[in-house]
């Protein structure tokens, strides 16, 4: 496993599954399932799964008070 030791097992990036659309998988060994599913032939693929975007700063809130020491 890339990074984590505690990713739950889906669909949606197992090696064994090829993305068909936003709501299916084609599985190799259950055929076509939803991708939060889970089986136990389940094999990590690293390149499938999608980052969660990083938070962006939002500088409106922020005022010059916020800078001084």
């Amino acid at each position: 496993m890339l990074f984590q030791k505690d990713i739950e097992p889906r669909c949606m990036y197992c090696q064994r599954g090829t993305k068909l659309d936003e709501d299916q998988i084609l599985c190799v060994k259950k055929g076509v399932v939803s991708p939060g599913e889970s089986c136990r032939a389940f094999k990590y693929d690293p390149l499938k799964r999608v980052p969660t975007p990083p938070v962006t700063l939002d500088l409106d809130k922020l005022k010059d008070e916020d800078f001084s020491l």
